[in-house]
């Protein structure tokens, strides 16, 4: 399953590039997000940040560590648990006096989830929407 939203926003890309790279702001982002901590690093490559959110009304808490990172262009996580990888990334770059933002979700469902992946498809859906709504407002906001 894949999740991606675009959007823009007039505020510099530094400064949006430093607001999503810091994961414990998707509480202020991302609706799904109960929290979002950091258990170790500074923000780079190896950091690790223990995030809680909800999908289909449960609670899941996700382990996600910094693979790459790129300032001011790009950012992925992975997130693990017993259930899902998933693997989100995060892209920055200027458009016509804008800064474009692209968040990829994409999730490999484990074990019995595995099976039933094509009826979520409505949750990704409004996964992503969630998400698009989110960071246009946080966005608008910086």
């Amino acid at each position: 399953m894949r999740v991606q939203v675009t959007v823009r926003t007039k505020a510099s890309l530094p400064r949006v590039f430093r607001y999503l790279s810091d994961f414990t702001t998707t509480t202020q982002w991302d609706p799904n997000t109960v929290s979002t901590s950091l258990v170790s690093g500074d923000g780079g490559v190896g950091t690790v940040y223990l995030n809680t959110s909800v999908f289909r009304s449960r609670q899941t808490q996700l382990r996600y560590v910094v693979e790459e990172l790129a300032p001011n262009e790009r950012i992925k996580l992975r997130g693990e648990n017993a259930t899902v990888v998933a693997v989100d990334t995060i892209s920055c770059r200027t458009v016509a006096a804008e800064t474009e933002v692209t968040y990829t979700a994409q999730f490999q469902l484990r074990g019995a989830l595995r099976l039933i992946a094509p009826l979520l498809r409505p949750a990704f859906s409004r996964l992503a929407r969630d998400a698009r709504l989110g960071l246009h407002s946080a966005l608008r906001d910086l």
